[in-house]
C-alpha cells in the first residue's frame, strides 16, 4: 500500500499537466480564430499602424513635393512687398539665411529657399553667388514671423545710376532727391539736354517742385554721369490718382490701406479719411480708390468697393 500511493499521486500529475496544456492549446486556437474574423472595422480588430501613402486617383497625378508635409516647397507668403537695399554683411547657406546692412542703418536677417530668385546685374543665378560686400536690392515679405527674400538683386556696376525718390532741392541746376534706397541723398545736374515726362507726355522743369516723386536716368558717357538725360515727374503735390486693385493690408489702428494697383502692379500705401468707411472693405476686397498726393504720401478721398 506505501509504494501504491506515490504512483497514484505521480500519475494524476501527470495526467493533469497534459489536460491544462490541452486546454491553453485550445484557447490559443480559440483566440487566433477569433482575431482573425474580426471585421476590420470593430475596435478590438483595429490596425493600429499609420498610414502614411493614399494611393488614390487623386494624388497619383500629383509630384511628390506638392503632398509632401515636410519636403514640399509652399506657396508665396501673401502680403505687402517692400524693397530694402543694402549691402551683404554675411550669407549662411546651412540655414537658409542673408544677412544685410541695410543703406539707412540696422541689420537686417533675411530668409531664403527654393521659392527665391536671385539675380546678379540682371542675369538669374543662385544664392552661391552671392558675396559678402556685395550690394544688394531684397524685395522682402513677412512670412511668419520671419522676413523673407522674393528676390534678390546683386548689383557689381559702380559709379551713378539710374534712381527714384522725391525731391528736396533744386537750385542753380543741381537738383537732391531723397532716394528710395540709399540712405545719402542723390545730388545731379539738370541741363538744357534733360528732358522732362509726366504721365508718358512731354513736360518742363518748371513742373517739378519740392515733395515731386521722380525717377532720373542720368548720361551714360563718361564725362556727363553726374547728369540727368531723362526725368519722369511721377507724382507731384496736390495732384489726384485712382487707384484700383486688391486690398493687401487693412490697419484701422493706424487709419492705413494697401491697395495693388491693377495697373502697374505696386502696392501703395493710402492714408484713410477718418470718417465712416465701407462696411464690406476688409483684406482681399477689390476697390477703387481716389487720393491726393500731398508731397509727402497719398491721402484717400473716397474709397469704393467693388
Amino acid at each position: 500500500m506505501r509504494s501504491f500511493y506515490p504512483s497514484v499521486l505521480l500519475l494524476l500529475l501527470v495526467s493533469g499537466l497534459s489536460v491544462s496544456s490541452l486546454a491553453q492549446s485550445s484557447n490559443a486556437n480559440k483566440a487566433q480564430s477569433s482575431a482573425v474574423s474580426t471585421p476590420a472595422n470593430s475596435p478590438s480588430g483595429a490596425d493600429d499602424t499609420p498610414t502614411t501613402v493614399k494611393t488614390t486617383s487623386d494624388l497619383t497625378s500629383k509630384k511628390p513635393v506638392d503632398t509632401d508635409p515636410v519636403f514640399g516647397v509652399p506657396p508665396l507668403p501673401k502680403g505687402v512687398t517692400t524693397l530694402v537695399g543694402g549691402t551683404v554683411a554675411g550669407i549662411d547657406g546651412v540655414h537658409n539665411r542673408l544677412h544685410i546692412k541695410v543703406f539707412d542703418g540696422g541689420k537686417w536677417t533675411v530668409a531664403f529657399d527654393e521659392r527665391t530668385h536671385f539675380y546678379r546685374d540682371g542675369a538669374e543665378t543662385t544664392f552661391e553667388k552671392v558675396k559678402k560686400g556685395d550690394r544688394v536690392y531684397v524685395d522682402t515679405m513677412l512670412d511668419n514671423h520671419q522676413i523673407f527674400a522674393r528676390n534678390v538683386h546683386v548689383i557689381t556696376h559702380t559709379g551713378p545710376s539710374d534712381a527714384s525718390g522725391q525731391v528736396t532741392a533744386f537750385n542753380n541746376g543741381q537738383m537732391t532727391i531723397h532716394d528710395d534706397l540709399s540712405a545719402q541723398p542723390v545730388r545731379f545736374q539738370v541741363d538744357g539736354n534733360t528732358q522732362v515726362k509726366k504721365n508718358g507726355a512731354a513736360s518742363s522743369i518748371s513742373d517739378i517742385q519740392p515733395g515731386s516723386l521722380i525717377t532720373v536716368q542720368f548720361s551714360s558717357n563718361g564725362v556727363n554721369r553726374g547728369t540727368a538725360r531723362e526725368i519722369n515727374i511721377l507724382a507731384s503735390p496736390g495732384q489726384t490718382f485712382t487707384f484700383a486693385g486688391k486690398v493687401m493690408n487693412l490697419d484701422l489702428r493706424n487709419n492705413q490701406i494697401a491697395v495693388q494697383n491693377d495697373v502697374d502692379q505696386k502696392t501703395y500705401d493710402i492714408e484713410l479719411d477718418r470718417g465712416p468707411l465701407p462696411q464690406n472693405l476688409m483684406v482681399g476686397s477689390q476697390v477703387t480708390v481716389a487720393a491726393v498726393f500731398d508731397g509727402r504720401q497719398y491721402k484717400a478721398n473716397s474709397i469704393e468697393v467693388k
